[in-house]
Parts: structure tokens; C-alpha cells; sequence
């Protein structure tokens, strides 16, 4: 019975459709290399956390994954928008978010240089209002990159 109850309640809180909104593309650079972008627009009155915070007791930190291809190397450091920082009443602790439509930015570089790649990864991310968090989402992603043109 209680289980019934927490999960209603929590049916109730839930809004009825994600609070964050997602978009993956990519784009090939003048060195060669990809830089692969994850976009992110928020409902008003939500934020999602940055990628590093200052300690491990509080929320999630949003993640950005590529997945092993023998396709590219391995993916650099993930870009982010300068987070906000303050303290958050729902962990009792300062944390750093993003809200609005920040972009999480990531490059790798092809095995075979100018032809078509694919990427796949994935985005974890826990997202929050003032009120309340929802459970940590992953959102798998997959990018296509084509070919450069041949050169006459």
C-alpha cells in the first residue's frame, strides 16, 4: 500500500513532459577533428547541473559519454557554458547549474580522416526546480557526420 502511494504521489509531481529538451549534432572542424554538441533547452524554472561540482554529496552531475568506436579516438574534455553558482535549498549545499539552453561540447578525431563517421553517446543529467529534483535521465544519442567532398 505504501508503495502505491509514493508512486502516486510522485505520478503527481512529475510534469507531464520532460522539463529538458535535447538536441545532438555535429560538426567537422578546419583540423579535421568533430566537435559533437549537445544542446539542452530547459523549461522555465529548471536547471540541470554543470559537469563538475564541489562535492559528491549533492546532486548529479551532467555527463556527456562517447562511446568506444574504432572509428575516432577517444572524445576531449566536454565544453560548458559557464555555470551559475548558489546555494541550493534541496541539498543544503552551493552547486553550480545551467538553465535556459546551455550547450555541451565535445570533439574526437577520426581514425580515416574526410570520411563519414558516426557517433553514439549518451547524456546523464538530473534536472531540478526549486521544489524538486526528478530522477537522473540518460538519453542515448547517435551523430552522422558525412564525408568531406572529394577536392577536383
Amino acid at each position: 500500500m505504501h508503495t502505491l502511494l509514493i508512486s502516486l504521489l510522485l505520478a503527481a509531481w512529475m510534469p507531464s513532459t520532460p522539463p529538458v529538451h535535447w538536441s545532438f549534432s555535429a560538426q567537422r572542424q578546419a583540423d579535421g577533428s568533430v566537435a559533437v554538441h549537445c544542446d539542452a533547452v530547459l523549461d522555465a524554472g529548471w536547471h540541470i547541473y554543470a559537469t563538475v561540482l564541489p562535492g559528491n554529496e549533492g546532486p548529479i552531475p551532467t555527463a556527456v559519454r562517447i562511446l568506444p568506436s574504432t572509428g575516432h579516438g577517444p572524445a576531449s574534455a566536454i565544453q560548458e557554458p559557464i555555470p551559475m553558482e548558489e546555494y541550493d535549498p534541496n541539498f543544503a549545499m552551493v552547486v553550480r547549474y545551467h538553465d535556459g539552453s546551455p550547450r555541451f561540447t565535445t570533439t574526437v578525431s577520426p581514425t580515416v580522416p574526410s570520411t563519414s563517421l558516426i557517433v553514439k553517446g549518451e547524456v546523464e543529467y538530473m534536472v531540478c526546480n526549486d521544489k524538486t529534483c526528478l530522477p537522473p535521465v540518460i538519453v542515448p544519442f547517435e551523430v552522422t557526420i558525412e564525408a568531406e567532398p572529394a577536392k577536383p
